[in-house]
């Protein structure tokens, strides 16, 4: 079982990125893949989450960033838009297996990418 986590880096503030993350087919199988972020000094924390009909967002990304996934090639996605500072932090995808919003939910992680917004 592997994610693999791509993507990040130096953006200012109010650029874009996309990060993926491919899996391999046992873990995409499960159907609920999540994105958690850990800035320096602070937990990880829910970001977006995704099953195979619904999606799920942190009220301090809801409206610009959106999680989707290609089945087909056993892949999610996070598009970042309008990037703040505070955005700044390792992001990690992983499968879900509880709950949505906790870190406990979710038992295999990728290794994280890092997205650095500028102001």
């Amino acid at each position: 079982v592997q994610l693999q986590a791509s993507g990040g880096g130096l953006v200012q503030a109010g650029g874009f990125l996309r990060l993926s993350c491919a899996a391999s087919g046992r873990t995409f199988s499960s159907g609920v893949m999540g994105w958690f972020r850990q800035a320096p000094g602070k937990e990880r924390e829910f970001v977006a989450a995704i099953t195979w009909s619904s999606t799920y967002y942190a009220d301090s990304v809801k409206g610009r960033f959106t999680i989707s996934r290609d089945n087909a090639k056993n892949t999610v996605y996070l598009q970042m838009n309008s990037l703040k500072p505070e955005d700044t932090a390792v992001y990690y995808c992983a499968r879900g297996r509880g709950n949505l919003y906790d870190p406990k939910g979710y038992d295999y992680w990728g290794q994280g990418t890092l997205v650095t917004v500028s102001s």
